[in-house]
């Protein structure tokens, strides 16, 4: 079963859909879909009596807006424990004190964020939302004279944040430090089967315009990528799965790989994989429909997959407007333009500027893994594709 819900639901998912039969929570995201009649839209009941019949129903939503109904609706499948346990980053450190006891972390209410003494607090050191989403409220604190600054980001960010998103999927409430970790930043989409098998369905490699930079603006994969962490990101699932058990379980994991080839986990985002159905792009590098893959419990032969590598990268861009430009001052943005000042645009996805902060989502081919093109986006404010008011 899935659940659609804002804020985007791309046509490759909604194809998916149609062509696999699969059963949708009918609500007013997926109203707006225009599926063909034959499409099986079930109501409120319907779809919790179809857990209830079959405990071993897979579920799987592409926004964190479901996670609300999910915890109002389905409280006896445990899901909403389990979701818990993930979704808020303070319990996602306790889960994993056993497997990693020297990790430093804190947890600070907001109320205490105007007195917290930072001094003994080793740093670099990340805060961040203890439920959160797309780096909303994510800061990097190397020193202590930057700690004024970062607060009053972070009230910004409270500001901002806060009418976005239902509390499940960002809450300003609790904050959390933890140490940083340095290394190469992975973006996983992973499933559990039945069995409890974990299953990586694309690693993605965040790539970052310096070490200070906790921005989402450009993921990357390959098959050097998957050959290269496929093994030690595939023992980190299973350890993860030996501490909670977890079955028919979508998710998108975010770690850290240090130079001594450790993966430490960032955070788990739970029942989805990569946000705003940028998951898709698994389809254009290796062909893999990474939902057909969850419910029908067809794992990537990577094997196969990766036996012939040319050496071609495949990029998702989040465009974004400029940090500093208001977004009242915001008339249009140049989406054909932008997507022609690349060698080889796979394609663009616009999303409404007004009210989300982004202007869309890019998917490109970057030839031979020549990754100009990627470096030249990361550092661009874009300003020449933006129309002002």
């Amino acid at each position: 079963m899935i659940i659609l819900d804002e804020p985007y639901v791309s046509r490759y998912l909604k194809e998916t859909i149609i062509s696999a039969g699969l059963p949708v929570l009918r609500n007013e995201m997926a109203q707006n879909q225009n599926f063909p009649d034959e499409t099986a839209l079930m109501d409120d009941a319907a779809c919790i009596a179809l857990m209830k019949e079959n405990p071993e129903q897979k579920l799987y939503s592409n926004s964190e807006h479901a996670l609300q109904w999910i915890a109002e609706n389905l409280a006896f499948t445990g899901l909403p424990e389990t979701i818990s346990l993930f979704k808020d980053k303070a319990a996602f450190r306790r889960l994993l004190r056993p497997l990693f006891p020297d990790f430093f972390f804190r947890e600070v209410a907001a109320e205490d964020l105007d007195t917290l003494d930072i001094r003994g607090i080793p740093k670099p050191f990340i805060i961040k939302p203890a439920v959160g989403f797309f780096s909303a409220g994510v800061h990097m604190v190397a020193s202590d004279a930057e700690w004024e600054d970062v607060l009053l980001s972070l009230k910004r960010d409270i500001n901002e944040h806060s009418s976005l998103f239902p509390p499940q999927v960002y809450s300003a409430a609790t904050w959390i430090i933890e140490e940083y970790i340095p290394g190469t930043e992975l973006a996983i989409d992973a499933c559990f089967t039945a069995d409890g098998e974990p299953v990586v369905l694309n690693i993605l490699s965040h790539m970052f315009s310096s070490d200070a930079d906790v921005d989402d603006k450009v993921y990357l994969t390959s098959k050097a990528i998957i050959r290269e962490y496929l093994s030690p990101v595939t023992v980190l699932l299973r350890r993860i799965q030996a501490l909670t058990g977890i079955r028919n379980f979508p998710l998108h994991i975010e770690v850290r790989v240090d130079e001594d080839g450790h993966v430490v986990p960032i955070e788990v985002n739970p029942m989805r994989f990569a946000g705003w159905c940028t998951t898709d792009i698994a389809a254009y590098a290796y062909g893999i429909n990474v939902y057909r893959a969850y419910f029908e419990e067809k794992a990537p032969d990577w094997e196969t997959l990766l036996a012939d590598d040319n050496g071609d990268v495949y990029v998702i861009l989040i465009v974004k407007p400029p940090a500093d430009m208001l977004p009242e001052t915001i008339g249009g943005f140049d989406y054909d333009g932008f997507a022609a000042s690349f060698a080889h645009p796979l394609e663009m996805r616009p999303v409404d500027f007004t009210s989300y902060p982004v202007f869309g989502f890019f998917f490109a081919k970057m030839e031979g893994g020549n990754l100009q093109e990627a470096e030249t986006f990361l550092h661009a404010d874009l300003r020449d594709f933006i129309r002002i008011r």
